[in-house]
């Protein structure tokens, strides 16, 4: 299926909606994160593509980890691996009865079949066995995209994000994106910047040859 044309990231609205329809083909979604930008809607809408201005990220040496997470962190309580588990951390993330998903089906599938074509990827959070807690997002070259979290026990969504900080800084990477800024990333030290000032970031980012 052909990739979908995306307008100038610039002519995004207010809110940052850029465009919608298309598709969620690996090609497309590659497309639109070189381009900064991303897909987020619901069952009843179309497909629905944002470039928010400003734009959340989380510089690296910015991560607050509180002093109970800290002491969390020392107790070794949950075990944490990458890639073991991405449809189970897709799954975790888009159960939200009480307040509905964007993650739908047809959501899951892409970005499951992007994930094995090597561009998503996935932090999960164990406990005593049990997935209690992850997180996924998008890899190209030095940027890392964060699409959504999940925990199920008390901080392990934070444990989740620390341990990708430490792999990305390790790794070489030079942005983390969080798209736009919530209440929980706020905590943990994310901040926004301009739109223009992001998408530069990130023309230089992708260029990086690292590996997750």
């Amino acid at each position: 299926m052909p990739t979908f044309n995306f307008p100038n990231p610039s002519l995004a609205d207010p809110d940052g909606l850029l465009a919608l329809g298309g598709n969620l083909e690996p090609e497309t979604l590659l497309s639109a994160y070189q381009q900064g930008i991303f897909p987020w809607f619901d069952e009843d809408t179309p497909i629905l593509w944002w470039c928010p201005d400003p734009r959340a990220v989380l510089e690296f040496d910015n991560l607050y980890i509180s002093t109970r997470l800290a002491r969390t962190l020392r107790a070794n309580k949950f075990l944490v691996t990458f890639n073991q588990d991405f449809d189970a951390v897709v799954k975790g993330c888009a159960y939200r009865p009480e307040e509905g998903t964007w993650i739908t089906p047809e959501v899951a599938n892409a970005y499951g079949e992007f994930h094995r074509k090597g561009h998503a990827h996935s932090v999960e959070v164990w406990q005593q066995g049990v997935l209690v807690g992850g997180l996924y997002g998008v890899a190209i070259g030095g940027l890392f995209a964060g699409e959504s979290m999940f925990s199920t026990v008390s901080d392990a969504s934070k444990i989740a994000l620390v341990a990708l900080v430490s792999r990305l800084k390790e790794k070489g990477y030079q942005l983390f994106d969080l798209q736009i800024i919530n209440e929980h990333t706020s905590m943990m030290g994310a901040t926004e910047i301009p739109r223009m000032d992001y998408l530069a970031r990130a023309k230089l980012a992708i260029k990086l040859k690292v590996t997750f």
